[in-house]
């Protein structure tokens, strides 16, 4: 039990002296010792604490007054924590309240931010969808109203160095843009000019069918069964018109359709939005100036072909229709003063241009065409508010020109048809081929509609060609002076020019020189001066044609007359002439195969056979100017008669002959006689008396009173010709 106690003592000094978690083991030992051990640990332990409790009175009898006093002080700091503790709270409100403070101000600067950004944000939106106007709109709201809120930030001045670079990028794509689009309606402009033209012309050919409508119904009270019909037979025609318009108004497209103008567009208002428009105005008319002077630039062989003219045209209407779009929807862009001067330069230039190219044109069908083209190139243009007057004035140069190569078409074909020409009178077998010719050529003769079938018709083949060729000309005349806004009295003017050109010049140098060629001989020379006697006869029906197709009667002051008449005479004076001179070429070979024996002792006892075959050929020859008027033919065989005696009194009054015998005296005696009886058989009807035959009575003269040789002189006897 001794041994037990210290071993207590022991295990109470580690417990006291031991950490709390580390009791344990030492608490085991105590049950594991010896039995009722644990009751006498408890009691030591009981005495252990009684111990220690008297130790703790002791000393807190000894602190007391410390003890209350720290009390006191404890109770004083705890005063001083509440304090404290409030002071900690109020600052942490404090912390708070400026915490809110600032957040209050974040938030209404962010609501200020927030519309900048969400307005820079649009318009880089805008940008990315080339809403550049749009953007230039955005950019204008935010440097006048949104940027100067929150000037003070720094991401503000990066924006606000932004801006001027997003309106020089803007200015570019914008440039740009006009750039393709100056291009695109450099390309267009033809097919905008054809379409326009198109339009013009549909508009040309319903007015025409309008008018035509409007006439029938004036004068269906006049003549109403009549005027019935033909109204009905119009109405059917303007309705096809009407449903042609259609289908081709659904096929024509505008300058709209084929042309996106919003380049253009909203590169002026980009410019103008930036304060830059009139630079925008200027380099636009400057480019456009540049395009007109490309598009009036023709190509060196559009005279060619009537498709280089069609685009020539189509190119420069195209580019009026252009402008004369930008000037109605745009303002300021163009204005009517910048287009009149655009047109009147581009007027000059067209004249100058159709004046050089039109001079090669040798076709006039192709002329005629061009002349198509810009009467509808004039309409079309005139239409869209450009004057005109200037191209057609160019017109009528034009027409002249064309009456040119008309002309030069018609000799062609007149020569054509007189060389085909037989140059003899038309045989007509029966009453059908009769009217056949006389449907072509005005002929009227009395006696020779007595006459049975087969007869012959006194011109021959190339009269009624020539007739029927003539009224083609004018025809083809006509077809130029339509559309010229001319009157009647005036187009009816300038086809009796053109006529009387045909018949002066053309068809004048056409007969003179057919009398000319050397293949004509008598016989051709007598139908010819028929054939124009016919054709001037003819004259007063061209002039009657005329008159129908321009519907202005002949009675009209101004009316111009054919100078038909004076052109025919000129051709049968002409081949008067080469008749006069072919019967004395004729002769004159007779003459040259004269082979007199001046030494003859005696004569043969009848004529020279040379002669015998001229007085037959005289015979043969005056047969065929039966249908010679009667002044013509006299005038032939008088000039023959006198040319055959002059001959032959050269032949006898040659210097060369020097002597001549009695016989030579007698055959050419002989000759003269044959001559003189010639002469009063009157070849040609209509001589009074012996006319003809004093065309040898100097010769009968010069042989009896002229000295044949140096040392005889003969004198002949008279021969009294019965």
């Amino acid at each position: 039990m001794a041994d037990s106690l210290p071993e207590h003592d022991r295990i109470l000094q580690e417990i006291e002296s031991t950490d709390t978690a580390c009791v344990g083991p030492t608490l085991r030992s105590v049950y594991d010792d010896q039995p009722n051990a644990h009751q006498r640990f408890m009691e030591k332990l009981d005495a252990c604490i009684r111990n220690h409790d008297r130790e703790i009175e002791k000393m807190c009898n000894f602190h007391h007054q410390g003890f209350v006093d720290a009390i006191t002080e404890l109770l004083k700091v705890r005063a001083d924590a509440e304090k404290l503790k409030v002071i900690a709270q109020t600052e942490e409100i404090i912390r708070c309240r400026v915490q809110q403070r600032n957040i209050t101000t974040v938030v209404e600067k962010l609501q200020l931010c927030l519309p900048v950004l969400e307005m820079y944000s649009k318009l880089k939106e805008q940008m990315n969808v080339k809403r550049y106007y749009s953007a230039l709109k955005t950019m204008e709201q935010l440097e006048n109203l949104y940027l100067p809120r929150v000037s003070q930030y720094r991401f503000c001045q990066i924006m606000i160095e932004n801006l001027p670079k997003l309106r020089e990028e803007i200015k570019e794509i914008s440039m740009s843009d006009l750039k393709d689009f100056l291009e695109s309606i450099r390309k267009h402009s033809d097919r905008i000019g054809e379409t326009a033209m198109k339009q013009a012309q549909q508009q040309k050919t319903f007015s025409t069918t309008l008018q035509k409508q409007n006439n029938v119904n004036y004068g269906r009270n006049m003549h109403l069964g009549r005027s019935r019909i033909l109204e009905s037979k119009n109405e059917i025609t303007l309705k096809r018109t009407f449903e042609e318009d259609d289908e081709h108004e659904e096929e024509v497209l505008t300058a709209q359709d084929l042309v996106d103008f919003s380049p253009v567009y909203r590169c002026l208002h980009i410019y103008s939005v930036l304060g830059d428009g009139e630079i925008f105005e200027n380099y636009y008319r400057k480019q456009r100036r540049k395009q007109a002077r490309l598009v009036l630039q023709p190509q060196s062989s559009m005279h060619e072909t009537v498709e280089g003219y069609r685009r020539y045209f189509s190119q420069i209407v195209g580019f009026f229709v252009v402008e004369d779009h930008i000037l109605h929807v745009t303002q300021g862009l163009v204005t009517r003063t910048y287009t009149d001067e655009l047109w009147n330069m581009a007027l000059s230039k067209i004249i100058a241009v159709l004046r050089t190219h039109s001079s090669y044109c040798s076709d006039p069908d192709l002329v005629l065409e061009l002349k198509n083209l810009i009467v509808v190139f004039a309409d079309t243009l005139q239409g869209y508010g450009f004057p005109v007057n200037r191209l057609f004035d160019l017109l009528f140069e034009i027409r002249d020109q064309y009456n040119e190569t008309l002309l030069k078409k018609w000799s062609g074909l007149f020569r054509d048809i007189f060389e085909a020409d037989n140059y003899s009178p038309i045989p007509v077998a029966n009453e059908e081929e009769y009217k056949i010719v006389i449907s072509k050529f005005p002929f009227q003769d009395p006696e020779l509609d007595k006459q049975s079938f087969p007869k012959k018709l006194p011109m021959s083949q190339s009269v009624p060609q020539i007739y029927i060729q003539v009224k083609e000309f004018i025809y083809a005349s006509l077809k130029f002076s339509e559309s010229l806004h001319r009157s009647s009295t005036e187009i009816d003017d300038m086809l009796r020019k053109s006529t009387n050109l045909l018949l002066t010049r053309t068809l004048s140098s056409c007969l003179q020189n057919l009398i000319k060629k050397p293949h004509i001989g008598l016989t051709e020379l007598v139908q010819i001066i028929i054939n124009t006697t016919h054709l001037e006869q003819a004259c007063k029906y061209l002039e009657d044609f005329i008159s129908n197709i321009t519907n202005i009667s002949q009675v009209t002051v101004h009316t111009a007359r054919l100078y038909g008449l004076s052109t025919f005479k000129d051709a049968r004076h002409a081949a008067e002439g080469e008749i006069y001179t072919k019967l004395n070429q004729k002769i004159d070979e007779f003459i040259q195969i004269a082979d007199y024996d001046w030494t003859m002792s005696e004569s043969d006892g009848r004529a020279s056979g040379y002669l015998m075959d001229l007085i037959n050929f005289l015979r043969s020859t005056f047969q065929v100017f039966t249908h010679l008027p009667g002044k013509v033919a006299q005038t032939a065989c008088m000039s023959a008669c006198q040319h055959l005696s002059t001959s032959l009194m050269q032949m006898l009054l040659d210097s060369e002959l020097k002597q001549i015998s009695m016989g030579a005296i007698q055959q050419f005696n002989l000759d003269v006689i044959q001559c003189e009886l010639f002469a009063s058989s009157e070849p040609v009807p209509g001589f009074q008396g012996d006319t003809l035959q004093l065309a040898f009575i100097d010769l009968r003269q010069d042989m009896k009173d002229k000295e044949v040789g140096p040392v005889v002189r003969f004198y002949l006897p008279t021969r009294t010709v019965p």
